[in-house]
Parts: C-alpha cells; structure tokens; sequence
C-alpha cells in the first residue's frame, strides 16, 4: 500500500506528461491514493511584462481551449475524472502549492529536464515546486538529457 493518500502530477502536456503521470501513478499504487494532474497555463502579460500595449485576452483563451483538450485526452488515456483535472493561470510553482495545499497533497510529482550550469542558476519550475513545498516532491527526469 502506498504511503501517499493525495498525489499532485504537474504535467506541461509536452511529450514527457505519459512518462511524468505513469510514475504518479506508480506512486499511487494500485490501492488508491488520489490522483490529481495539473496543468498551470502561464499569462502571456507575465512573459511580456505588460510593456507591449495589446490585448492578449483572445490569444490567453486559445490557449486555454487547447489545454483543456490535450487534458481532456490525456484524461480519458489514463481514466482520470474531471474532479481531478485542474487547468489554472499563474505562475507554475506559486499555482502548483496553492493546489496541493488546497488538495491535503502529500506528494507533487513534476518533471525536471535535470539541467546544470547557468540553466539550474536561472531556476526551473522542478526546482521552484521543490522549494516551496510542503510535502514531498518527486522530480521525475524527463528530456533527451536523460
């Protein structure tokens, strides 16, 4: 039986979200701790600083749309209901402990590209959940630097 009663998968919906839900799944053992996937859909003023004067609404809710489809697939792949699929907007890390918080998470699994040098200096949102966590957190190693 697994230790965990509340498991948090944060999944970017890139090609390694299969492999990042798979070992939350793992994790979560055939008994049933809960699954929860999350996707954070960054704003795109937070990208351009609010500097360039344009009305982002339209392209913000094409990209919603989109996620909740890939979510939607990923979702009816993996038999994950809809009370446990949560598309929010934010910061990734500041949205991923706001729901694992709200959830009683006792582990957030999350995918790490497991970078070195000036990349792991900038930071990375494996890195930002892993500090700010009150739980466990998996960082599962995902991209072609395996």
């Amino acid at each position: 039986m697994s230790q965990y009663k509340n498991i948090l998968v944060a999944v970017d919906l890139s090609e390694d979200t299969t492999s990042i839900l798979r070992r939350g799944r793992a994790m979560a053992d055939p008994d049933g701790a809960e699954l929860h996937l999350i996707h954070v859909i960054e704003p795109l003023s937070f990208a351009y600083g609010g500097d360039i004067p344009m009305d982002f609404s339209g392209i913000q809710e094409e990209i919603h749309q989109q996620a909740s489809q890939q979510m939607l697939r990923l979702s009816e792949t993996h038999n994950i209901d809809a009370q446990h699929q949560h598309i929010v907007l934010g910061k990734p890390e500041v949205e991923i402990h706001t729901k694992a918080a709200e959830l009683e998470t006792d582990l957030i699994v999350v995918g790490s590209h497991g970078r070195h040098g000036l990349a792991l200096l900038m930071g990375s949102t494996a890195n930002g959940v892993l500090h700010g966590a009150n739980c466990d957190v998996l960082a599962v190693r995902v991209g072609q630097d395996k």
